[in-house]
């Protein structure tokens, strides 16, 4: 991803690729998000827990305002080493704002723990899980 740009909390969206290193080049969270049309993308990697808790809800909560119809936003958690129960609300949060405009919130996981704390907290009505970024992508179009 060549182009890199410090995270604007001022409500512009660049379309050029961004990355997240919100605490330095030994940060536990990082992000870098991608435009595909109206699409958006975010690859996380690292840990989602209580010390970057806030980040990780600036950020998701950003990705979604980004969103435009008929998008999908795509969460890629693939590369997630730990993703906490505190990840959760935000990403419910962010769904529900985007579905409000029409958009669905797809997360891409291959690990089934993830899949099975988004079905125990009563969110898979909210966000669909896939195993890639592509069948998201597909697929979240037609979720709407």
């Amino acid at each position: 991803m060549s182009p890199t740009t410090r995270v604007s909390r001022d409500g512009t969206v660049p379309t050029q690729p961004l990355r997240y290193p919100f605490a330095g080049p030994s940060a536990v969270l990082r992000a870098v998000t991608q435009r595909r049309g109206p699409a958006v993308i975010i690859f996380v990697r690292g840990e989602i827990d209580a010390s970057n808790e806030v980040e990780w809800n600036y950020l998701v909560a950003e990705i979604a305002a980004a969103a435009e119809f008929p998008g999908p936003v795509v969460v890629d958690a693939t590369d997630l080493d730990f993703m906490g129960c505190c990840a959760f609300p935000a990403l419910a949060r962010a769904a529900e704002h985007c579905r409000r405009r029409g958009v669905a919130l797809c997360l891409v996981t291959q690990q089934p723990i993830v899949a099975r704390m988004v079905a125990i907290s009563g969110m898979r009505w909210l966000l669909g899980i896939y195993s890639t970024v592509e069948i998201a992508l597909s697929r979240g179009i037609k979720e709407q």
